[in-house]
């Protein structure tokens, strides 16, 4: 199966759960950007529940650009406050001090396009779940895509994913399971396990 879908930051579970049941990826990247999307934002798991990080890029709905067109407003110290935000939070998983450094560089730095750091971003997942895969870029953008099946929805924050399996979360006695989060909140927590698990989901 060859899957098209949208490359995002630090994918949620439904996402990679598409991408990792698929042959090949094709990684849209001729749309249109759109607001309140995973484009540039991902969830994790908080000392207080759901946290959402979001990268601030500089748009201006008036004047539609590609999704590859729009950059990142690194005014803002960004990714010094995501990544304190992920030691936060996963400091105490089981696998946070195991796969910390290998993501550290994707903090530390600068990128200028939102695609870029989200390209960069899974190329680095994919190291540290040991995933090889094949992956494109897309050349054109096709509304209704041949051949190949279409994940793209998922990029939508008000998409419902399918049910997705239990497993266990630093903050699980205190807000109980939260399903979907970043990819981030399965490895720290699951590890080497965590492409069996995304491999079990339902697409």
């Amino acid at each position: 199966m060859d899957c098209l879908i949208h490359p995002t930051y630090f994918p949620n579970l439904a996402h990679f759960a598409a991408i990792v049941n698929a042959d090949s990826i094709y990684f849209e990247v001729c749309d249109n950007y759109q607001k309140q999307s995973f484009r540039n934002r991902t969830e994790i798991y908080g000392a207080n529940g759901k946290l959402p990080l979001t990268v601030p890029v500089s748009y201006s709905q008036k004047n539609r650009q590609l999704y590859k067109d729009v950059k990142i407003a690194n005014e803002d110290q960004w990714q010094l406050q995501h990544f304190k935000s992920l030691q936060s939070a996963y400091s105490m998983s089981p696998f946070f001090e195991h796969y910390i450094d290998d993501l550290r560089p994707l903090f530390e730095k600068q990128f200028e396009y939102i695609l870029d750091l989200n390209l960069e971003c899974f190329e680095l997942l994919l190291d540290c779940l040991q995933v090889e895969l094949t992956t494109y870029k897309t050349s054109i953008f096709e509304k209704e895509p041949k051949d190949k099946k279409d994940f793209r929805v998922l990029v939508k924050r008000n998409h419902k994913a399918n049910a997705l399996d239990y497993y266990t979360q630093v903050f699980t006695k205190k807000h109980g399971f939260i399903p979907n989060l970043s990819i981030l909140d399965l490895l720290f927590n699951e590890g080497p396990n965590s492409e069996l698990y995304l491999k079990r989901q339902p697409l």
